[in-house]
């Protein structure tokens, strides 16, 4: 999210999406609020510092990471206060093992840990303890609460694709074994101990290896989708996995110029604004795409932003978060038009 407040941050998240809120990240804070910076902040017995270049692992721990903790402690406060008493779906996303990898230099040298398959090992372990103790804390702070942990991996399909660059920047660090790659994704995800989502908002996500992992659910970027990756969440879908599928841009795109009659904005005639209208007819085409039954859709997806919201204005973002609950609002509605034909 935008801004530098987590209390209005977690009370525009907990307005806007009554049945599903969230922990904000708030980068714009700074070091520490950042998404590997809070991570950090969670793993054990791994310190890691700022430098100008971001992160990187430390030989003991610092001021950097003392700040990263006070800043998580101070938004957990936060969160439990605004949800006193909530009960329901509540999700907390953490950097994912390999984007960490691909993000922390390592102690003395400018390469990043993914270079170091012992380093990937230690992170992973820790990553995994520190996730476990994370939910832990969450499980006593909003006890109702049915707890979902979501792992960000926007540098996976380039781990994946062996497209991350050395630290020269003049040639690209080897590629990682497939099942490597599934065993240390699948080692953080049974140890959060709860319904997990992998998030990837670029293309080329490893929909399959994901799945494989033993992830409970799917997070994209509609727009991103390319033809080939169709198949993917096809088979998740089948599989029963959710699918949280990023149908909200992040950053609004310019409108068009209208080719017909203009709606009074905001307006149509079945509730909800037409942006929310068009956002649900995207998800419904996925399914129809994907070949499955629309009654089934309801149950296993999720509408969401693209990506984070970090990039828009508070206005946009809390415009956003609109969105997303107006679509879920409309989607049995609009699957009935259909006639509930895939």
């Amino acid at each position: 999210m935008p801004g530098t407040d987590p209390e209005e941050a977690m009370r525009v998240i907990a307005g806007e999406l009554p049945d599903f809120p969230h922990l904000p990240e708030l980068p714009d804070r700074g070091p520490g609020a950042d998404l590997t910076g809070r991570t950090v902040a969670l793993m054990v017995d791994i310190p890691a510092e700022v430098t100008p270049r971001g992160w990187r692992l430390a030989e003991r721990p610092g001021r950097d990471l003392a700040r990263a903790r006070s800043m998580l402690s101070s938004d957990l406060d936060v969160l439990e206060a605004v949800l006193d008493g909530y009960r329901g779906p509540l999700k907390v996303q953490l950097c994912g093992p390999w984007t960490l990898a691909a993000t922390l230099e390592l102690t003395r040298t400018m390469n990043v840990a993914l270079s170091d398959p012992g380093a990937v090992a230690d992170l992973t372990a820790s990553l995994a303890e520190g996730a476990a103790a994370h939910v832990a804390e969450l499980a006593k702070r909003v006890p109702a609460a049915q707890l979902v942990v979501q792992f960000d991996e926007p540098a996976l399909p380039a781990v994946a694709a062996g497209a991350v660059p050395t630290a020269s920047g003049l040639s690209r660090l080897t590629v990682i074994e497939e099942e490597l790659l599934r065993e240390r994704l699948a080692e953080v995800l049974a140890a959060a101990d709860r319904y997990t989502v992998v998030h990837s908002c670029g293309n080329g996500v490893p929909f399959g290896l994901i799945r494989l992992a033993g992830a409970d659910a799917i997070s994209f970027d509609l727009s991103q989708l390319r033809r080939g990756e169709v198949g993917g969440v096809a088979e998740a879908a089948e599989a029963g996995m959710g699918v949280f599928t990023g149908a909200v841009p992040a950053v609004p795109v310019p409108a068009a110029a209208p080719a017909g009659p203009v709606r009074p904005a905001g307006i149509n005639p079945g509730g909800g604004s037409d942006e929310a209208r068009e956002t649900v007819e995207r998800v419904i085409r996925l399914w129809q795409r994907i070949g499955l039954p629309l009654e089934t859709l309801p149950a296993q997806v999720v509408i969401t932003p693209a990506c984070g919201l970090a990039g828009a204005s508070p206005a946009q973002a809390r415009a956003a978060l609109t969105r997303c609950h107006q679509a879920a609002s409309m989607l049995a509605e609009l699957i009935e038009e259909t006639g509930g034909e895939s």
